[in-house]
């Protein structure tokens, strides 16, 4: 069984409190800290307490080993007894205190790589851009303009069945899924990425172990009811899971892993014209990348996740940017995020850049929450490992980017020729 911890280590809240509180402040978010820290020194007074109530108790029954007089045996009992009781009340007080700490602890979020951009999500950092946007010579339609002649997808009768933003892929686009998905498999698993198809579910603790919060008004989680389920955002949750409460061997670092998973998320407060169509949907397909490394190893694997990101969009010829994620716009297990944005003609006024990909390295933030840990060769003490994700393919906002940028002037999509193979068509339409 998973026990779950908090994403900061306890112990280093009052000796790096000013560096936790500039990071804090730089993602925007208050937290408590003096309070945890509070709470961290209960914690380890009454800790101490029970080490020594214990050692005691280990002692006492050492002496009851010797012969006693009947007088002195009862005596002994009814110490003993005593300091039962003690070592049980102490203990449920420090479970107590554990838990007032662990939900402070939950509200700090992992520390920030130095070099991040300041504000918020208009303040990211763009670092290049690859490709360069069709000049048409005639007026593009968006894509849901193109499902008209295209018949692609349906959001009428998802939402008959299902309810607002869902939809069914229809035709081409179901084997346009299909083939994004094996096109993506085939590049990660040229880089050593071991391929999975998960479950689309995962115990809360797991949920929460990846620091996928918060829950009330605010979550993207949608909740099984009447069970210990939710059903995941992506799969990262699931293929992070498998290594809970794990041990690994320094031979076995790096681990890459890519999995297959639909994804559910509550989409909550999303609305406006970029969210319209599939680019924003409560139900997608994407094959997830998701890396355990060494500490040390963990800067490097984010680059090579980028880097994975960028050939297989490069081969979808979809011109894009690389920006470097502000502060104030990083999840809670973020300690640096890269995000990928490919070009959409009509997106905005005259044309915009859209989150295809994104890559981030979660440093020890969740590997301490799921007590993933590894062990040197030749040394005693283990250590926690270093996880970091990236996107494959994520196939709605993929399948807008592809509609989009190779259109053709009849309402007909070009299909790019690093695909072709994959889907078996060199275009689409019209109808």
């Amino acid at each position: 069984m998973l026990l779950f911890e908090t994403m900061l280590d306890p112990r280093l809240l009052e000796s790096r409190r000013d560096e936790i509180i500039t990071s804090c402040k730089r993602r925007g978010v208050d937290v408590d800290l003096d309070a945890a820290i509070v709470a961290q020194q209960r914690v380890a007074e009454i800790q101490t307490e029970l080490n020594g109530l214990n050692q005691r108790r280990n002692e006492h029954q050492a002496n009851g080993k010797r012969k006693l007089e009947p007088a002195e045996r009862d005596a002994h009992i009814a110490e003993g007894r005593r300091l039962k009781e003690d070592v049980a009340g102490l203990e449920k007080h420090l479970a107590a205190e554990r838990e007032v700490l662990r939900a402070l602890m939950l509200s700090i979020p992992n520390f920030l790589h130095p070099d991040l951009p300041e504000g918020g999500e208009e303040d990211s950092r763009e670092l290049r851009r690859v490709g360069k946007p069709r000049q048409l010579e005639f007026q593009p339609l968006d894509h849901v303009a193109l499902n008209v002649k295209l018949d692609l997808f349906d959001f009428e009768a998802g939402a008959k069945v299902a309810g607002q933003k869902w939809y069914y892929l229809k035709n081409e686009a179901v084997l346009l899924e299909l083939a994004l998905q094996r096109m993506a498999f085939d590049y990660v698993m040229e880089a050593g990425f071991a391929p999975f198809a998960t479950p689309d579910v995962a115990r809360r603790e797991i949920v929460d172990g990846l620091a996928f919060s918060p829950r009330g008004v605010e979550t993207q989680i949608y909740s099984i009811a009447g069970m210990d389920l939710d059903l995941i955002g992506t799969s990262e949750i699931t293929l992070g899971g498998i290594h809970a409460d794990a041990l690994l061997d320094e031979a076995d670092l790096p681990l890459r892993m890519a999995g297959i998973s639909h994804c559910f998320r509550t989409e909550a407060g999303s609305a406006g014209r970029e969210s319209k169509g599939l680019y924003r949907v409560h139900q997608f397909s994407k094959v997830e990348m998701f890396a355990i490394v060494r500490p040390e190893d963990s800067a490097a694997m984010h680059d090579e996740l980028v880097a994975i990101e960028e050939r297989i969009l490069q081969a979808l010829e979809i011109p894009y940017r690389v920006i470097d994620v502000a502060a104030g716009d990083l999840g809670a297990p973020a300690y640096r995020k890269f995000d990928i944005e490919g070009w959409m003609p009509m997106r905005g006024d005259g044309g915009g850049y859209g989150e295809l990909t994104s890559a981030s390295n979660c440093t020890d933030y969740q590997a301490r929450r799921l007590k993933t840990r590894f062990r040197r060769a030749g040394a005693k003490k283990n250590e926690l490992v270093h996880t970091l994700n990236g996107t494959a393919i994520a196939v709605p906002r993929t399948i807008v980017a592809i509609l989009e940028n190779h259109q053709r002037a009849d309402g007909s999509v070009a299909i790019p020729a690093a695909l072709q193979s994959y889907l078996g068509l060199e275009s689409i339409g019209p109808r």
